[in-house]
């Protein structure tokens, strides 16, 4: 088999990643180290890169890389490339949602339950030898109207997992043109973020969002951390119009404990809230979604590269 180009991973990724391409007859180099520039060095002569999140793909970057045909992120987020401009330049730009869906779904319903039933607040007392059963009473997830906002993979993943709960759902998503923001803001108990990260959706909830809201709510979020403005959050908890917040990202992440003195007043409040439940980021890694994420976009690559 002849080789049908080079192409450069320069992601730490699940090896069949690897191993599809290379069994397609490509030759594949994986770097994931690279900085900006080395990385553009390395691509020089590939047809197709992957990259990570940590490495801005923009213009300058793709005019200097003139072999490239394809761009892959292994995940869902794509905010890190510019994929309008790619595309101009006939530039396929693919990522892997589909490979994290379930966990993501599975994830947002363990938050929103962690949430409403007290259970990491429980949990620590417990460990204390505190044992306080009045103060921990929960809410059930059934009586609850969930709105969901953004119903690509992610959200249609959430919204199945709620369906053994008997809870209603309401859904509003712009580009699908499904439901209104509207009836989320005026049916729902909890609203769930499900949005990639664009001009648009940055501090998609914010003061003005919570002010519509018509009863007090619990806010999940799974999508990206600058999907929710954080002070209009406190703000949001500090007068209980926001009843409690679960979030697996926020908009300052990767805070190590020996930096913590630096971090905003407002992450510090939700660090030391009862009323949050807080994950490092992790709704869509999980030991499946890891191979799942990989073999989905090496599908993807070879699809279009062939």
């Amino acid at each position: 088999m002849s080789c049908l180009g080079r192409i450069l991973v320069a992601d730490r990724t699940h090896d069949v990643l690897e191993r599809m391409l290379r069994e397609a007859g490509f030759d594949v180099s994986v770097e994931p180290d690279h900085g900006y520039e080395s990385l553009v060095r390395a691509a020089q002569g590939c047809v197709g890169l992957v990259v990570r999140s940590k490495v801005i793909v923009d213009r300058t970057f793709i005019d200097r890389v003139p072999s490239l045909r394809c761009i892959g992120r292994v995940g869902a987020g794509m905010e890190t490339i510019d994929v309008d401009y790619a595309e101009s330049r006939g530039i396929r730009c693919l990522n892997s949602p589909e490979g994290n869906r379930d966990a993501v779904g599975e994830h947002a319903v363990g938050l929103l339950l962690a949430l409403l039933d007290n259970i990491a607040r429980a949990d620590a007392e417990v460990r204390q030898g505190l044992w306080q059963r009045e103060a921990n009473r929960g809410y059930e997830l059934g009586p609850l109207t969930v709105g969901i906002i953004g119903y690509g993979n992610m959200g249609q993943s959430f919204a199945k997992r709620l369906g053994g709960f008997g809870c209603r759902v309401v859904v509003y998503d712009k580009y699908k043109e499904i439901g209104s923001l509207e009836e989320v803001q005026r049916e729902a108990d909890v609203v769930s973020f499900h949005v990639p990260l664009t001009d648009e959706t940055r501090h998609y909830l914010d003061a003005a969002f919570i002010d519509k809201m018509a009863r007090p709510f619990f806010v999940v979020n799974t999508a990206r951390g600058a999907v929710v403005d954080t002070e209009a959050l406190v703000q949001g908890l500090e007068s209980s119009k926001v009843r409690g917040a679960a979030l697996d990202v926020l908009e300052y992440e990767n805070m190590q404990a020996d930096s913590l003195g630096d971090v905003p007043p407002s992450v510090q409040y939700l660090m030391r809230s009862p009323r949050t439940v807080l994950t490092p980021h992790v709704a869509g890694w999980t030991v499946e979604s890891k191979y799942k994420l990989a073999a989905v976009l090496a599908d993807k690559i070879i699809d279009v590269l062939k």
